[in-house]
């Protein structure tokens, strides 16, 4: 196994676990606390603290520690009565029918947990030493922890690490970075990850795709461009999630073009990418007004099989209207509608906005009504966009009652051919 630095350090040596920190090296200068002469699993460190009166940080001659862990340990194991809060009550009663005795035990006494009755670790090692758990029953409290969105989920994840029962492998490590990612907790993130080398584990391309996609969140394109290449030297077949997530930090960064380029070369290596990843590069361009790149990923969403819908119609439309080339977003409005795609308010009120752009009234009109004739309605986003142009022009009155006189001729129209 491997041995860590902190065994050849004769001063103490700190946890990458924040939380473990502070149970293990408290400001008080007592005693000591129990956990630091608590056995650690041999599968995660060679290191062991208990037994070995040659670490100098242990003075027992000096403190007179005589009593066991289990002597030492703040927290005693009391079952739940029912003298709890409602709230309590209402969480325990929501716990799965079918979850085991031991898990439920565990379960009520995080539900219930405050501080005065000692530290989560001490309950956790309490729970381990009366319970016996083995690995399902970890993972059972921690899907349930997660489900609830406990606020001690990371923390028992985090010390859970720690205990031979659980068995700990590489994917506990990636889904305890990749939740912590989610909550753009960079630095507890990395801590894991350190933690994670130091007791053995190689990274492998799950894990550092996890974080490609963290560094992408934060929004720290330089790192994560570094752990994307870390992946390619690890000699493997890089995945869609690999890719995708270098693509979307290259999209976060306002990079497109560099996204595109990635998408080119998984094309040829015939790996695709997911419908998310060509969505996302196709908005940013069109917020860009990048007209041409928009078109390459609208293109290339159709090669893929893809079948666009109105949002992705409407996100070419848009690359064109900020540019304000209306002529253009009408064709792919057009094109839309020959598709057999009904058109969204969204889609209509861009064609308009990109009329306004370029001042164009009466090719707005005669949109509006050959949308009319096709008895397509004007929506409220749509109808916006008409007040405020008209409101600017100062003829609001003129335009609704010559559009009220074309929907009189309409309406008698069809009742005459009826």
């Amino acid at each position: 196994m491997m041995v860590t630095s902190a065994c050849n350090i004769p001063s103490r040596s700190y946890s990458t676990y924040p939380f473990i920190n502070k149970i293990i090296y408290p400001q008080s200068r007592g005693n000591g606390n129990s956990l630091l002469f608590r056995k650690q699993p041999a599968k995660l460190s060679s290191c062991k603290v208990n037994n070995q009166p040659g670490i100098a940080f242990i003075n027992a001659g000096a403190r007179g520690l005589t009593e066991t862990n289990e002597e030492k340990r703040r927290f005693k194991w009391v079952e739940i009565g029912p003298d709890i809060t409602e709230e309590q009550k209402h969480a325990i009663a929501k716990l799965p029918f079918k979850m085991t005795n031991r898990c439920k035990a565990l379960m009520k006494q995080i539900i219930c947990f405050c501080p005065e009755k000692g530290s989560l670790a001490d309950l956790l090692a309490a729970w381990v030493k009366v319970m016996k758990p083995r690995r399902a029953d970890w993972l059972a409290v921690l899907k349930e922890l997660k489900i609830m969105e406990h606020p001690l989920y990371f923390e028992v994840a985090e010390v859970a690490l720690l205990e031979e029962s659980f068995e700990a492998n590489i994917r506990d490590y990636t889904k305890i970075i990749h939740g912590y990612g989610k909550q753009n907790r960079l630095q507890e993130a990395e801590s894991i990850l350190v933690a994670m080398k130091r007791r053995g584990f190689i990274c492998d391309q799950v894990t550092l795709t996890t974080m490609v996609h963290m560094y992408s969140k934060a929004g720290n394109l330089k790192l994560a461009e570094d752990t994307f290449e870390e992946i390619k030297l690890l000699g493997q077949q890089l995945d869609k999630r690999s890719y995708g997530s270098m693509i979307m930090a290259y999209i976060r960064a306002g990079i497109p073009e560099q996204g595109e380029v990635l998408l080119r070369e998984m094309d040829s290596q015939e790996i695709y990418a997911g419908s998310e990843v060509y969505k996302a590069l196709l908005r940013a361009y069109s917020m860009l007004g990048n007209t041409k790149g928009a078109q390459r990923v609208f293109d290339a969403i159709q090669l893929a099989g893809i079948s666009p819908d109105a949002r992705l119609c409407g996100l070419l439309i848009n690359a064109y209207q900020v540019t304000g080339q209306s002529e253009k977003a009408h064709i792919a409005f057009e094109n839309m509608r020959r598709a057999g795609l009904e058109p969204s308010d969204k889609c209509i009120a861009l064609v308009l906005a990109a009329y306004e752009k370029q001042n164009k009234l009466n090719k707005a009109l005669n949109f509006l009504m050959d949308l009319e004739r096709d008895g397509i309605v004007v929506g409220k986003e749509a109808s916006g966009i008409l007040a405020q142009w008209f409101k600017k022009l100062g003829v609001v009155e003129q335009v609704e009652l010559v559009l009220r006189e074309f929907a009189a001729k309409e309406t008698y129209g069809k009742v005459r051919t009826s």
